[in-house]
């Protein structure tokens, strides 16, 4: 299935920098890393690294954090992907829909299909390998992440979880839940502190540089051609590049 995404369109103009490692005493982190759970082929890549201005710029993210919550950290989910782990998350997602549907693998019309592949490309980048439209996370530009809170050792509440194939995962989906007439008071006091804690995340972010994925509350970029884009739809005026094309991994 061919998959376009608006942000393929802006151009690279590669900044040269290297992949960092995300330093473990100033971030939490999703241990074990989920995906590498799942059997997906890091080999000897890691999924904890990120260009260098990126990492500047979520330290940033942090200090700007603590200031009005001294007790939460950033919680790193996935960070650097490389192709052949974007691959198989997608078709893992896929198999996985297909399971939740009830369907029958073997058995599915065209139509399921491509319904099926919609609802997967809803959430993941296509594998690409072309350079000029690379998945965003295998530029070491994009970071899914959460808040924990270093009090409770729990992390924050935020509504849903991490690539969850729903409405929830909508940036904006709690605010309007919240907003409704009809919504139960205590469903709408979960929606209500939902929204008010994806807020404050993307507040920390969006002052240190970031863009936030329009369909998904815990990604987040700087560089790349999803922020590039972003960017200038709210700032028309600019006509800017992407300075973070896909990166191949440092071995560790």
């Amino acid at each position: 299935m061919s998959v376009s995404k608006p942000y393929f369109q802006m151009p690279i103009v590669e900044s040269g920098e290297t992949l960092l490692p995300i330093p473990p005493d100033r971030f939490a982190f999703e241990t074990p890393h989920p995906y590498e759970v799942l059997g997906a082929p890091y080999d000897h890549a890691s999924p904890y690294f990120l260009r260098e201005g990126v990492l500047v710029a979520l330290q940033e993210a942090q200090t700007h954090l603590q200031q009005t919550q001294p007790h939460w950290q950033i919680m790193i989910f996935d960070a650097y992907r490389p192709i052949a782990v974007q691959a198989f998350m997608v078709n893992f997602t896929y198999a996985q829909l297909i399971q939740e549907k009830g369907w029958q693998a073997s058995a599915l019309s065209p139509a399921q299909q491509d319904q099926a592949w919609q609802e997967v490309y809803e959430l993941w980048a296509p594998p690409n390998l072309d350079p000029k439209t690379p998945p965003p996370h295998s530029t070491g530009a994009a970071v899914d992440i959460t808040l924990f809170d270093t009090q409770t050792q729990e992390t924050v509440f935020m509504g849903s979880e991490i690539d969850e194939l729903s409405v929830r995962s909508h940036p904006h989906y709690f605010t309007d839940l919240a907003n409704q007439r009809q919504t139960p008071p205590k469903e709408k006091r979960r929606a209500q502190k939902a929204n008010q804690n994806r807020t404050i995340l993307y507040d920390a972010l969006h002052m240190a540089g970031f863009q936030r994925h329009p369909k998904e509350w815990w990604h987040f970029c700087l560089g790349d051609q999803m922020w590039a884009w972003l960017t200038q739809q709210e700032q028309p005026h600019l006509s800017l590049k992407a300075r973070y094309g896909r990166i191949e991994p440092i071995e560790i």
